[in-house]
C-alpha cells in the first residue's frame, strides 16, 4: 500500500464496504484546494469512487509539475498534472513508471496575466517590461513556445522569479508588469486582491499559437499495470465527478468548501466555471468525449514543444498518453 504523506493538506473519505474492503488510492492534484478541484470531491461525495470499490484521499499540490515525480516513485498511483512537463520529464527520465491516461483540460489553462494600466494588452508588450514566473510553474514552462510563435525577444524582456504566494501580489502592487500562470487561478486573485477587472489583459496561449494539450490523469504504470480495473473504475469516477459540475458548479462548490472552508464560495464557483468554458468543455470534447487526445494534434504538440526544447531521444507519443483505461468514445460531458 502507498504511504501517506507526512506533511500534506488531504481530504479523505473511508467508507466501509459491507463484505469487502475497498482500495485505497491516494490521489496528487497539481494545486490547491480550488474550484477546478471540485469535480474530484464530488466524486467521493456522491459515492462514485465508492461504487467503484475505491477509498480516494486526495493531496493538494504546489504546482502543475509537483504530481509527476510523486507518480512516478511510487509515492502516489495518481495524480494530476501538465502533460507537456510530463513529457520532458520523461525524456530526461527515459524509462520512469508514469504516463497520462485521461486528459482532463483539452485547451490548457496557460497564460500571461498583465495589466493594462501597466502597459500589457498584447504579446509584443511584454517586451521591456518585467515578467513575474514562478519556476515550477507550468504556463512558465511554455512560455518560450508563446515568445516564439509571437516574435517576442526574449531579451528585451526581464524574467523576475517569483513564488506562487507572492506572483499576482506582486502584479496587483504594480512590482511587475505581467505573470504567467493559469488563466482561471491568476485571474480571480488579482480580482480579490482589488485589481478592477477591466485591467486585467489575459493572453490565454491556446489563442496565441500555443498548440498544446493541458493537465491529464497520470498513472505510475507499474500500478496500472497490476490494477487496471483500479484505474479505470478511478478515471469513471472522475468523469462523473466532472460531468455533475458541469451540469451545476455551483452545486458542486459546497464539497470543495467542505475541505476549503477558508475559500470563498462565490469567487470558487467562478474558478470552476471559467475552467470549464475555456479548458474543459471545447468542441473537440463535446463531440469526442472527455478523456482521449487527437493523434494529429499531439503529434503538432510534440513538434512544437521541440522548437523551444531540445529532445535527448526521439519523442514517442505512445509513452506519454494511453487510452488503454478509457471506454471508447471517451466520457460523455452532458
Amino acid at each position: 500500500m502507498f504511504q501517506r504523506p507526512a506533511a500534506a493538506i488531504v481530504a479523505t473519505l473511508i467508507l466501509a464496504g459491507a463484505g469487502h474492503a475497498e482500495t485505497d488510492v491516494p490521489f496528487a492534484l497539481d494545486w490547491k484546494f480550488e474550484g477546478p478541484a471540485a469535480p474530484y470531491f464530488v466524486a467521493i461525495d456522491k459515492g462514485y469512487f465508492a461504487e467503484a470499490d475505491l477509498a480516494v484521499e486526495i493531496t493538494a499540490g504546489s504546482g502543475s509539475l509537483d504530481a509527476i515525480p510523486k507518480v512516478a516513485t511510487g509515492a502516489f498511483p495518481v495524480g494530476f498534472a501538465d502533460i507537456n512537463s510530463l513529457i520532458k520529464f520523461l525524456d530526461q527520465n527515459p524509462g520512469a513508471p508514469v504516463t497520462a491516461v485521461m486528459m482532463v483540460y483539452d485547451k490548457p489553462p496557460f497564460a500571461v496575466i498583465g495589466r493594462k494600466s501597466l502597459g500589457v494588452e498584447t504579446p509584443a508588450d511584454l517586451e521591456g517590461k518585467v515578467l513575474g514566473a514562478p519556476p515550477p510553474d507550468g504556463a512558465w514552462a511554455q512560455f518560450p513556445i508563446f515568445a516564439a510563435a509571437n516574435g517576442l525577444d526574449m531579451d528585451k524582456i526581464t524574467v523576475e522569479p517569483v513564488g506562487f504566494p507572492t506572483r499576482e501580489p506582486m502584479l496587483a502592487e504594480g512590482n511587475v508588469a505581467a505573470i504567467t500562470g493559469y488563466s482561471f487561478s491568476s485571474y480571480l486573485n488579482l480580482v480579490r486582491l482589488g485589481v478592477p477587472e477591466d485591467d486585467i489583459t489575459t493572453l490565454l496561449m491556446a489563442d496565441y499559437g500555443v498548440d498544446l494539450y493541458g493537465n491529464a490523469i497520470i498513472v505510475n504504470t507499474d500500478y496500472a499495470a497490476e490494477n487496471p480495473e483500479v484505474v479505470k473504475g478511478f478515471l469513471a469516477a472522475v468523469a462523473k465527478g466532472w460531468a455533475d459540475a458541469i451540469a451545476d458548479p455551483a452545486a458542486a462548490i459546497p464539497s470543495l468548501i467542505e475541505r476549503n472552508p477558508a475559500a470563498d464560495a462565490a469567487l470558487e464557483t467562478r474558478r470552476l466555471q471559467l475552467a470549464i468554458d475555456a479548458n474543459v468543455v471545447t468542441d473537440y470534447t463535446m463531440a469526442n468525449g472527455m478523456g482521449d487526445v487527437d493523434d494529429a494534434r499531439f503529434a503538432s504538440s510534440l513538434e512544437q514543444i521541440a522548437t523551444t526544447y531540445e529532445f535527448q531521444s526521439e519523442p514517442d507519443a505512445a509513452l506519454y498518453f494511453t487510452d488503454a483505461y478509457l471506454p471508447e468514445g471517451g466520457f460523455a460531458l452532458k
